[in-house]
């Protein structure tokens, strides 16, 4: 974790000792002759031996990189001529600095000499670190920009003081990355709990005639660590992990009956334990009494710069900067701005197909009120829009209600707003398969406006 972001000086920095160090579960110190010359790493040394004392869970793993364990230990060769030098410039820090190499230098660790190649030594590192972590880590996206600062926030919620059980709900519109918060939330946090589950496309796979199963077998193999065989699952789910502190992700959660049919429940876990569900749904969080419910926002403008660079495209939800800077990726000049023009149109339709989820699940009336909204009302009054809703018998009241629920569309002072994504799907979905004869489209707007404002034949 002590990546490009961590700046380099003469001191420690307070984002590697608080973040970097304290936060991570392993840490891996690779001695070479000429490590004890920096004043940085044996300041980094110091406080990983610190930390590793204050926090029974952490390890400290040891690599003496062509540099035999002894001299580390007493300080000789090398490691003796650094500290010469140490002891005028800093002789108030050097007897801390020798404790830590003496206590690296005698735990248990790997040792790599000339005539080894050094893939084999980093074979030998990834297994046996890997026997060190019974916890199976999530797989992030390689460039998750703006990740850090929305983990902290999920830090505030989880409340690790409290020994009562609670639920935290992640909520937003797809695509704006509620499972990669999630997932990192995970892998950050893991190692407090005495068993660790995610539940991935929880709500697709509790519609498959094997799903409940499927789930409840993986919750159980999860936490417990042992695929033993299990005749009464029902009663396992609620049984076994009473008296366990778990953390449980359950994520894309679609609706109630899901998490009931599965025998999940707040009551099944013990103390301490948390349970964070991701759903697009905020009225789904509010029937699950969820208290603590946290929407990420889409990203600001430093973080969308970064991904411009990483993804070679700017728009402000991580799924959708993703796909199209993948697909503008090493693409002329005259290819960008050919498919700048057809999205104006056109949306991507990967991005389209992850877009129509939230839609798809809304009943006709919702679908007819959310297609309306994003030709002819966005940034319109909502009770002006309403009463025109009302007049249609689409049910408004109720249906702007689920709309803005699941983050479909947003009302400020009292106007109705929508992304522009989503407004683009929605136009795209009037046009259907004739997007030349407007004459069969449901619904006719002047694409020109960029208010929304129509003229309706």
């Amino acid at each position: 974790m002590d990546d490009k972001e961590l700046k380099i000086g003469e001191n420690i920095s307070p984002t590697l000792l608080n973040w970097a160090i304290k936060n991570s579960k392993v840490h891996l110190v690779v001695l070479t002759k000429n490590y004890s010359s920096s004043m940085w790493c044996l300041d980094e040394l110091m406080h990983i031996m610190e930390c590793s004392r204050n926090n029974p869970g952490h390890v400290v793993f040891p690599v003496f990189y062509n540099v035999d364990p002894s001299d580390v230990r007493r300080q000789r060769g090398s490691y003796g001529e650094s500290f010469s030098r140490h002891e005028a410039r800093h002789p108030e820090k050097v007897q801390k600095w020798k404790e830590a190499l003496t206590e690296v230098a005698n735990l248990s660790g790997l040792v790599w000499a000339n005539n080894q190649a050094e893939v084999e030594l980093v074979n030998e590192i990834t297994k046996e670190i890997g026997k060190m972590s019974s916890i199976s880590y999530m797989q992030l996206p390689a460039n998750a920009v703006g990740i850090r600062p929305r983990v902290q926030d999920i830090y505030k919620l989880l409340c690790f003081g409290s020994d009562d059980a609670q639920i935290i709900g992640i909520c937003g519109m797809g695509g704006i990355g509620k499972t990669t918060l999630a997932k990192a939330v995970y892998n950050q946090f893991s190692d407090r709990f005495e068993g660790t589950s995610f539940l991935e496309n929880f709500g697709e796979y509790s519609k498959k005639p094997e799903g409940k199963d499927h789930l409840q077998r993986k919750l159980l193999s999860d936490i417990t660590r042992n695929n033993d065989q299990v005749f009464n699952m029902d009663h396992a789910v609620k049984q076994r992990f009473r008296n366990r502190t778990v953390l449980v992700v359950i994520d894309d959660v679609e609706d109630v009956d899901q998490l009931a049919s599965v025998g999940i429940d707040l009551s099944c876990f013990g103390p301490g334990s948390r349970i964070i569900i991701t759903s697009r749904d905020m009225h789904l969080l509010e029937l699950l009494n969820v208290e603590k419910i946290y929407s990420p926002n889409a990203l600001n403008d430093e973080e969308s710069l970064k991904l411009i660079r990483l993804h070679a495209f700017r728009t402000r939800l991580p799924l959708a900067m993703e796909v199209l800077g993948s697909f503008l990726f090493k693409r002329s000049i005259s290819e960008w701005k050919s498919t700048l023009k057809s999205l104006k149109s056109l949306p991507n339709d990967n991005i389209q197909a992850k877009l129509e989820i939230s839609f798809d699940a809304l009943n006709a009336f919702q679908k007819d009120i959310f297609l309306d909204i994003s030709c002819f009302f966005i940034g319109m009054d909502k009770d002006y829009v309403r009463c025109i809703l009302d007049g249609c018998d689409l049910y408004p009241d109720i249906g702007l209600s689920v709309l803005e629920e699941r983050c479909l569309i947003t009302v400020h002072d009292n106007r109705l707003m929508m992304h522009d994504l989503l407004r683009d799907m929605g136009r795209h979905i009037v046009r259907g398969t004739s997007p030349k004869n407007c004459e069969r489209w449901s619904r006719l707007w002047d694409p020109v406006n960029l208010e929304g404002r129509s003229y309706v034949c």
